[in-house]
């Protein structure tokens, strides 16, 4: 496989739409993952959502390019993988991690092209001169539980951002819900904020939704206990005030007159904060909910996509939607070329060939979590690169202290079962290589890297991960077994095998 760089349908959206006003909103979820009828959960209830997705092309197979907060909205925003905009781990606090000052991102992108920008809710990423909206409201200047949970403020200040101009515009709710609240009064998802019960005030638009244990549906990647089911429970309540804000969110589209003329994207930024999910590659941590509802595109609404798409694609398909190029700039003297592809093209016709690989990177979350990780997920293979396989995989802190892991560990150290599919040593410690057959075994349990009748395969995956790597310039591409120097790998001969 060739890595491509990124093209255009050219004049795609030019054409179809032809003297029709266009505008973008990108809805983003907070460690949201597929809590919902339309991916297959009956247990939480998403009406709002549901609605959505009846308008949507539905994308069955979309991935982030990195399962971490600040690194994965840098690659929503800029349409680069984290290795190759900067933004290597989480950007508030002492891990103050950033892009690289002279990177592009979409509100910049479009300013230039008189489109306006607004941001509401999580921003989470920096340089603020890199990220720079014409309106934000967002943690940088306000609490981030009014701007990113407080549903009726949200709904407001999307009513204030769309009827302040009429021109063109891009707006990017960056939901809060529905990421854990470590340490909070308001318990493990903030579930108590608002819900008019528990002493926390009132948000006049939310009706919680409550669930009993018997009523959550645990995911088999889970460990099914009772305190895993009492953590689920209340993150499908955080869930309901998620739905409710997008309906919200799609009423004030209306009401302003501009539903049939706005692209509406919906996606994640990583998996759900549970073990084996948010700051794993595997595909709990890897697959995310994707909807794309075009007013000019109805032909596949309520249908569902089998292509694999990334989170950066967005770039390339919000650009093409306003027809605007990806500008020509470097990075340390080198021309960036993204490698991810417009979607708008999906809308209408389910493609024959291509869509058919997709590629994450991790390097960080927490600044003492470096266990870099490069990944290809094509249909049917994942091949995991652990590059730092020899140390313990590191535990992100509002997972270390969330009441499923503490179970687990608990329960370890007691020697009682864990009702776990996964012993922790095995998940502390990784193989270098994993290499999975996810069609055949979807918990990704049986590492074939090592097996003899795969080896083409693993070799094939290798070089695919080794051009894109390549592509996009990842100064992690000789490690662990080499150092980067002049664009060659010089060996180090450090494998146990070599010493």
């Amino acid at each position: 496989m060739v890595v491509h760089p990124i093209f255009f349908i050219v004049g795609f959206c030019l054409i179809c739409c032809e003297g029709r006003q266009r505008n973008v909103l990108l809805i983003i979820g907070d460690d949201a993952g597929f809590e919902s009828q339309v991916y297959n959960n009956t247990a939480c209830k998403t009406p709002n959502f549901n609605k959505l997705a009846e308008r949507s092309l539905i994308i069955k197979h979309a991935y982030t390019s990195v399962s971490s907060c600040s690194p994965s909205r840098s690659a929503i925003l800029t349409g680069l993988p984290q290795h190759q905009n900067g933004q290597y781990g989480l950007h508030h606090s002492y891990h103050h991690f950033q892009s690289f000052d002279n990177v592009k991102s979409l509100p910049v992108m479009l300013k230039s092209s008189g489109i306006r920008t607004g941001i509401i809710g999580k921003k989470h990423i920096g340089p603020d001169t890199v990220y720079k909206f014409d309106h934000e409201w967002t943690e940088e200047e306000y609490s981030l539980l009014q701007v990113g949970r407080n549903i009726t403020n949200i709904k407001n200040l999307v009513h204030k951002f769309l009827t302040m101009d009429t021109g063109p515009f891009f707006l990017y709710v960056a939901f809060n819900d529905p990421h854990r609240c470590t340490g909070s009064k308001y318990g493990q998802f903030c579930e108590k904020f608002g819900d008019a019960k528990s002493g926390f005030g009132s948000i006049e638009d939310w009706k919680p939704t409550y669930y009993s244990l018997e009523d959550v549906a645990v995911p088999p990647y889970l460990p099914d206990t009772p305190e895993t089911r009492k953590d689920i429970s209340a993150q499908y309540t955080t869930y309901s005030r998620l739905d409710q804000g997008i309906g919200l969110i799609m009423k004030q589209l209306e009401l302003t007159g501009h539903l049939n003329d706005t692209l509406v994207i919906y996606s994640a930024d990583n998996g759900i904060p549970f073990p084996n999910a948010k700051t794993n590659l595997y595909e709990p941590g890897m697959g995310e909910p994707m909807l794309i509802s075009s007013p000019y595109h109805t032909e596949r609404w309520g249908e569902v996509s089998g292509s694999l798409t990334s989170t950066t694609d967005l770039v390339p398909t919000i650009l093409d939607w306003f027809n605007v190029d990806f500008p020509k700039y470097k990075i340390f003297s080198k021309e960036v070329k993204p490698t991810g592809l417009s979607m708008l093209p999906l809308l209408t016709t389910e493609p024959s060939s291509g869509w058919n690989s997709v590629f994450s990177s991790h390097d960080l979350h927490e600044v003492t979590m470096y266990y870099p990780m490069r990944v290809i997920r094509n249909q049917q293979y994942r091949l995991i690169h652990n590059l730092n396989h020899g140390a313990p995989y590191p535990i992100a802190l509002d997972i270390m202290v969330s009441p499923t892991f503490n179970d687990t560990l608990q329960r370890t150290a007691e020697k009682k079962p864990t009702n776990w599919y996964k012993a922790l040593q095995q998940y502390y410690y990784r193989d270098e290589w994993e290499l999975f057959d996810v069609n055949n075994d979807p918990l990704e349990v049986k590492n074939l890297a090592k097996d003899a009748d795969h080896q083409d395969v693993l070799n094939n995956l290798k070089e695919d991960l080794t051009n894109w790597q390549e592509a996009t310039d990842d100064p992690w591409r000789c490690v662990p077994g080499g150092v980067l120097y002049q664009n060659k790998c010089l060996p180090l001969y450090n494998s146990r095998n070599e010493l």
